[in-house]
């Protein structure tokens, strides 16, 4: 048998193979590549018809689309308004970085000689150079409180000048527009004819001609709190800002007398960080002066409590950045954007 004479090696098999090669339904003389999208040109000239397209994969994940990230600033700055929101505050319309000297200065009651409005601290514009927006009426009490002073205060004794007020400016605090706000609550006042107390705040940039360094910037974010009502006292100032930081994360606050040019009393506020085993300041606090409001219309017995704080800082904290310039301005690195944790506030 075959298996016999293969086991005696007298024989061994061999396998033959033949091959039949035919033209194929698809048979072509030019490879021609499968289309992968219907594109204008074959809708105009009919070629869709007839040209072969791929099939899809629809278990292929594709291509993951380059979409944004949020910046770490914009994280904290986030967390800040769902805080001022659930304690019952309306945020203040901020889009206006340029403002006149006369509201970020001479409304809030700081002199015309103060050095914070020397051009070696403050961005001041040349086009336009000047406005000439202020309300008269306001204008003329404020000039008489500067001069003369009023509601309990000797003023500065000064001549005080309509030219410097109309200066127009980079805005070096938000508090410019408090000082609007509070303005336009009492136009509200007098028109209703009673008053509602109100609670501003607001989070957006400001601007100083600083030298820029690893903690300092000419732009950077300020967060500014006020409460404008009947009675209130530095005591509700206190528990009001002590409410504030325990949301935070913050429940240990501390504060130290300090000296505003548009607050008395006023208080600079400290914070004990745990990661950094020490106290640490975390912003600035006071009671609007008698100097500032009665001028603007309001009445008599309204006090405004306020407080304010950066975002850069806390941020800094929260993330382990040492050098705010990694953090803003042209030097970030896009990786750290694209890759930064969630904010969670709580330090």
């Amino acid at each position: 048998t075959a298996a016999a004479l293969k086991k005696r090696k007298l024989v061994k098999q061999e396998v033959v193979r033949t091959y039949k090669v035919t033209k194929g339904p698809k048979f072509a003389l030019q490879l021609k590549k499968a289309a992968t999208d219907l594109t204008h040109d074959m809708l105009r000239d009919g070629s869709w018809r007839t040209d072969e397209f791929k099939q899809y994969n629809f278990n292929s994940l594709g291509i993951l689309p380059a979409g944004g990230h949020l910046h770490p600033l914009l994280k904290v700055r986030t967390q800040y308004r769902k805080i001022f929101v659930q304690m019952g505050f309306e945020e203040m319309p901020t889009a206006k970085y340029v403002e006149s000297s006369f509201w970020n200065f001479d409304a809030l009651f700081q002199p015309q000689q103060h050095p914070a409005r020397d051009a070696h601290d403050t961005f001041f514009l040349t086009t336009p150079a000047t406005c000439n927006e202020c309300p008269e009426e306001y204008l003329a009490r404020v000039k008489d409180v500067h001069e003369n002073g009023g509601y309990g205060s000797l003023g500065y004794r000064y001549i005080w000048k309509r030219s410097e007020a109309n200066k127009n400016l980079l805005r070096t605090h938000t508090t410019a527009v408090s000082s609007r706000m509070l303005e336009k609550l009492a136009r509200q006042t007098e028109a209703q004819g009673f008053w509602e107390p109100k609670r501003y705040f607001s989070v957006d940039r400001v601007f100083r001609n600083e030298t820029v360094d690893k903690t300092h910037l000419a732009e950077f974010h300020q967060v500014e709190g006020l409460v404008a009502d009947k009675g209130l006292t530095l005591g509700d100032l206190i528990g009001t800002i002590k409410q504030f930081f325990t949301r935070l994360g913050m429940p240990d606050v501390r504060f130290k007398p300090a000296y505003n040019p548009y607050t008395e009393p006023s208080m600079e506020i400290f914070a004990y960080h745990a990661g950094l085993g020490k106290w640490v300041e975390v912003g600035n606090s006071g009671m609007f002066r008698p100097e500032i409001l009665q001028p603007m219309g309001l009445p008599e017995d309204v006090n405004v409590i306020a407080w304010g704080l950066s975002v850069e800082r806390p941020t800094m904290i929260l993330y382990g950045i040492n050098n705010i310039r990694d953090l803003f301005g042209h030097k970030v690195d896009l990786q750290m954007i694209k890759t930064n944790p969630i904010c969670r506030l709580g330090f």
